[in-house]
């Protein structure tokens, strides 16, 4: 089995590149953010959060097949070299856990801030009535986003970097 593009040992083709999309994802949503409370240009805000959730949802499932395809995630993080000790191994299942938290709300805040916004908003979309609760859904879901990427991003160092 090949190791991934980013070097390090173990990892694999689509842990590295949901690595580089955990990376890429924050900017781009404070760039969408920007564009919305500073520009006031709403169609790009869409545009972006429609290209982001698109390109997460691929870049997920891709890597979901890519980690059973390789018997789980903890077969691919044996493969490294030098193996992990226990207590390594230990925090490494802490920060996955702790991953999964957001990782797994996100998708959850984020769809629903979405549906609502595309039922409740206007075409092209303009601030209305919605504003109020898309405001607070869309930055729990920024906030969620976030912690998703920082705690991907450790759980990627502790199992392949260090």
């Amino acid at each position: 089995m090949a190791d991934g593009f980013l070097g390090f040992p173990g990892s694999t083709l689509m842990l590295d590149a949901v690595v580089c999309a955990l990376v890429l994802v924050v900017p781009v949503l404070a760039y969408s953010l920007h564009a919305v409370k500073v520009r006031r240009r709403y169609v790009l805000h869409r545009n972006l959060q429609v290209a982001l959730g698109v390109v997460l949802l691929v870049a997920v499932v891709l890597f979901e097949i890519d980690v059973q395809g390789h018997g789980g995630w903890e077969k691919i993080v044996a493969r490294r070299t030098p193996p992990l000790a226990p207590e390594q191994l230990s925090q490494v299942r802490t920060a996955l856990a702790v991953h999964l938290v957001f990782a797994v709300s996100t998708p959850v805040l984020w769809a629903a801030t979405f549906v609502l916004a595309w039922r409740r908003f206007s075409r092209p979309p303009a601030p209305g009535a919605h504003s109020r609760l898309h405001r607070l859904l869309g930055w729990l879901s920024a906030v969620d986003l976030g912690l998703t990427s920082a705690t991907g991003l450790v759980f990627y160092y502790l199992a392949f970097v260090r």
